[in-house]
């Protein structure tokens, strides 16, 4: 019997990883973080005192069985591991490099209290960069289901519902805008951080269930979202399209040549494959002193981006301070290691005109901290008389985003305020048979928390079809109806859907 782990017997010192020399990175786009060894894997795996409690999976939006997974890792059953992970997740390769650990799994992390938490992110990644080398898959036995579900986005939220929905045996289309699918993941995230190849991979995954994407398909222009329930046959429909039109902060001058938004440049240049140009006939506008406005994950993207392709100096206007940026703390740390330079406290006034419609410069105002606003940050104000411009050639936004307005423009939809799709608890929509989640439903968020809203939807969707769901049994208030007939409860028969001519 194996001995009891505590705090005193297992590695003390988190497990680091190796990365890419920031001298040699900012001249690629190869993965920054080059993962761990198998050797680093098993010894970051004796960190994890496999504790009764699990907050870690609690911490988790799509409730991974975080100290099972490890276990099996921990016994040299990697391939074990690999079934764990994927039973609630089908793409740990992605979420182990890009989800924020350290305000999920991790931030609860028993080990965490007092040591260095157990690297759960690192430890995924690295499970699933092993399934993609050796060719794993976890394609279980699949009972056909008399039923056709669209997915409009093939973003988290998309494939995660894709996934569950194929599983169930339903005959599942992915509706993809663009000409490659993997949504945000693929035109959002750029490949020093999240490489094609493993998007590749995981989609592959996807593929070998059954779903079947159809790209270069705008959902709300080509047919919209009744078509899909009335003309095209769909049984159910999901939308996952996320939350990618850009918020701009209208002050003087932002409509000059040489001002974009993060989102414009990270999709061509991710997507679009800019970088590569004049190869991809997807230009940017390249400048020389280039000034991103705000300090979230993409506007760590989009700096380090513009470094990348050549940018003599790069710069991060952000209103509050170091300690409010909401990008994670190793893309800060990595900006800051690449040569980003930082304007802490500092608040984008005007974007000057060069006087032939281009920009050459940005006029700015000190900012200083004051009570805490409804975020629960402290609300950044003015300093008078703090004015002052520096030289630059390209202004980023990355200030946020919001919701798309094709749907809405499109569909009966029932909206909020902000123009985010209406659900229910189960994320039903105003239309029978539809549901949303992930970013066009709450806003941005992160990957696993869309991938979460993909898995609640598909559970709706089996409900409202009469699918038995395994994970899911139909109760009454905790129990089950007790009026049982050959030891099935009757609310689990089966439907047939009329459609009235």
């Amino acid at each position: 019997m194996a001995k009891k782990k505590t705090i005193r017997t297992i590695p003390q010192e988190r497990t680091p990883m190796r990365e890419q020399p920031a001298a040699e990175r900012v001249k690629n786009f190869t993965e920054v973080a080059c993962g761990y060894s198998p050797d680093d894997a098993l010894r970051e795996a004796e960190r994890c005192l496999l504790c009764p409690e699990q907050p870690c999976v609690a911490g988790c939006p799509v409730g991974i069985d975080i100290p099972g997974f490890i276990r099996k890792l921990g016994q040299k059953d990697f391939r074990g591991a690999y079934d764990v992970l994927t039973d609630t997740n089908l793409l740990p390769a992605i979420c182990g490099r890009v989800c924020p650990q350290e305000n999920q799994c991790e931030g609860v992390c028993i080990v965490g209290e007092t040591l260095e938490p157990v690297a759960i992110g690192r430890l995924e990644r690295w499970v699933g960069d092993q399934a993609i080398a050796e060719g794993w898959a976890s394609i279980p036995y699949i009972e056909p289901a008399p039923y056709r579900i669209g997915i409009v986005g093939s973003g988290p939220a998309g494939v995660a519902c894709a996934a569950d929905m194929a599983k169930a045996g339903c005959d599942v289309t992915v509706y993809e805008a663009f000409h490659l699918p993997g949504g945000v993941l693929r035109y959002g995230i750029p490949d020093f951080r999240l490489p094609n190849e493993v998007i590749d991979a995981e989609i592959g995954r996807l593929e070998k269930l059954g779903v079947k994407f159809e790209c270069n398909t705008l959902v709300g222009r080509l047919f919209t979202i009744e078509q899909m329930v009335d003309e095209l046959g769909f049984h159910a429909v999901f939308v996952g399209t996320g939350a990618g039109y850009p918020t701009m902060l209208g002050i003087p001058g932002d409509s000059l040549n040489g001002v974009l938004s993060a989102n414009e440049l990270l999709t061509r240049c991710n997507l679009m494959r800019a970088k590569e140009f004049p190869d991809y006939d997807t230009p940017l506008p390249l400048g020389q002193r280039v000034a991103v406005v705000g300090a979230g994950n993409t506007a760590m993207d989009a700096m380090r981006v513009c470094k990348r392709l050549g940018a003599e100096k790069v710069y991060c206007i952000y209103r509050r301070s170091r300690t409010e940026a909401p990008a994670r703390a190793e893309e800060v740390h990595h900006a800051e290691e690449e040569g980003i330079e930082f304007h802490w406290l500092t608040a984008p006034a005007a974007i000057l005109d060069d006087g032939k419609g281009g920009v050459r410069g940005m006029r700015c105002i000190r900012m200083e901290l004051g009570e805490p606003d409804a975020s629960g940050r402290r609300r950044p104000v003015p300093v008078p008389g703090s004015e002052h411009d520096f030289e630059t050639d390209l202004v980023v936004f990355a200030i946020g985003t919001n919701a798309n307005p094709i749907m809405g423009q499109t569909s009966t939809l029932r909206l909020n305020k902000r123009g985010y799709i209406e659900t229910d608890a189960e994320l039903a929509t105003s239309v029978a048979g539809v549901y949303a989640g992930g970013d066009i439903v709450t806003g941005a968020a992160t990957v696993i928390e869309a991938m979460g809203a993909g898995r609640k939807a598909a559970r709706s969707m089996k409900a409202y079809l009469g699918i038995r769901d395994s994970d899911q049994p139909y109760v009454i208030d905790g129990r089950g109806s007790g009026n049982r007939m050959f030891g099935i409860d009757p609310q689990e028969r089966n439907f047939a859907r009329i459609r009235i001519a």
